[in-house]
């Protein structure tokens, strides 16, 4: 069973440190293709919402809804696992960064292609291919991570269909606070704010949260991440974990 975040005490900061990277964005819209009617669903604060079509978002979260933006598409309380639409209901689905918290997550995604006469588009993480320095100093909250989860072929068995996976490379400036836009700049994530918008830590004993914090302090005050790491900081992008699973009706 998929154990959930509690979005109404941890979700108050998301607003502020998820938001939409463009180039992201751009990859997202494209895989919309020309549906002119969009389904968002686990919308969250709105982040990736195309602008240039007709979008209905569906959020379980109250505190999540409430900080979408001004001029955000009309959202809907509901759940991914049981959507309130009819069969064919809309040109196209969308999920960005959602899937992982769906229970079970291919109830959600056969959702999701049951009310889309076109494409779904499904934005997550293949977590095997974060940089090798997340993997050894966020190593507890990873194992925690890993098993909601799905893998990307369980997500292409669940939507059916005619199904790419295309990757998506991660820009070293990337605006949206998921802990891999920080690939490059480490730094980032011993600020508590910035981890208050990432879903992991929200799962993890705070002891253990402050030992993978301070190992990861020690390892940038010594000199070791930079010496082990340092020439990330060098590179534009990471081909990292990012993935897009675009679902395409028989």
């Amino acid at each position: 069973m998929t154990r959930q975040v509690d979005y109404e005490r941890y979700g108050q900061t998301y607003a502020q440190h998820r938001r939409p990277d463009p180039r992201i964005a751009a990859r997202i819209h494209a895989a919309l293709g020309s549906a002119r009617t969009v389904l968002n669903v686990g919308a969250g604060t709105g982040s990736y919402e195309p602008t240039d079509r007709w979008v209905l978002a569906v959020e379980p979260s109250a505190t999540m809804r409430a900080q979408r933006p001004a001029g955000a598409a009309p959202v809907i309380d509901g759940r991914a696992e049981a959507l309130p639409f009819d069969d064919g209901a809309v040109d196209a689905a969308m999920a960005c960064v959602t899937i992982h918290h769906w229970d079970p997550a291919e109830a959600g995604l056969a959702e999701l292609r049951r009310v889309a006469r076109g494409p779904v588009v499904v934005f997550t993480f293949q977590l095997d291919a974060l940089p090798a320095w997340q993997q050894e100093y966020l190593q507890e909250g990873l194992a925690l991570e890993r098993s909601p989860f799905p893998t990307m072929q369980q997500v292409a068995a669940a939507l059916g269909g005619h199904v790419r996976i295309e990757k998506i490379p991660t820009p070293g400036d990337c605006v949206d606070g998921f802990f891999e836009a920080f690939w490059r700049r480490p730094e980032a994530l011993l600020d508590p704010k910035i981890r208050s918008a990432q879903s992991m830590w929200a799962l993890l004993d705070p002891e253990i949260e402050r030992r993978m914090i301070g190992r990861l302090a020690g390892a940038l005050a010594s000199g070791h991440w930079d010496a082990d790491h340092g020439a990330l900081r060098e590179q534009e992008t990471f081909d990292g974990a990012l993935r897009l699973v675009v679902s395409e009706p028989e």
